[in-house]
């Protein structure tokens, strides 16, 4: 009995997907993803499009748990989003949300370079802990 009760307990602790860690709303954060859709789409590596893939940005299928600039297929990333990357900085929801609402501001922190300058100009406000738990959905695994 101890043992069973020991191996439940030991689960439990096993590290959840991303989508059961997001704290936002998946629901608004599908209707707030407008706000991204102009440059970043989604779609599955078997062609599922969940939105359209945009030619500007990134594809953020399986974004949630993602290296940071290391999505095969888009070479657009500015060199400072991937020496954040090559430091082992990955999309949590923290570093999700700290990235968006001040992209350049994040990788100037996270890389130590004051010149670091991101591609993505666009800053959320409020609502990216949402975008993250939506986006979370589609790539999990």
């Amino acid at each position: 009995m101890k043992l069973k009760a020991a191996t439940i307990v030991a689960l439990c602790a096993l590290p959840m997907s991303a989508q059961a860690q997001a704290s936002g709303d998946a629901a608004a954060g599908e209707s707030n993803f407008r706000q991204c859709a102009s440059c970043h789409g989604v779609a599955s590596p078997d062609g599922d499009v969940i939105h359209r893939v945009a030619p500007t940005g990134p594809n953020l299928w399986g974004v949630a748990g993602r290296v940071a600039g290391a999505y095969d297929g888009y070479s657009r990333y500015s060199s400072a989003i991937q020496a954040a990357g090559e430091a082992g900085i990955t999309w949590t929801e923290e570093n999700f949300v700290a990235y968006v609402n001040d992209p350049t501001g994040y990788l100037r922190e996270v890389t130590g370079d004051a010149r670091a300058r991101s591609n993505m100009n666009h800053r959320l406000r409020g609502s990216a802990e949402d975008i993250y738990a939506y986006l979370a959905q589609f790539g999990a695994e």
